[in-house]
């Protein structure tokens, strides 16, 4: 029986997909960054290129 992680990355998962590998965390976003590039322009964010 294994403890509950309460902090380090393996304590932050994707709300999406539940991965924990390279978490957006900046404005409470809580989304891998593959999730994110799908869902972006539906939460407001725009491509500038």
């Amino acid at each position: 029986m294994s403890k509950e992680k309460k902090q380090g990355k393996g304590h932050r998962n994707c709300k999406r997909c539940g991965t924990h590998r390279a978490i957006i965390r900046s404005y409470n976003i809580g989304l891998c960054r593959r999730c994110f590039r799908e869902v972006a322009e539906e939460l407001g964010f725009r491509k500038f290129s």
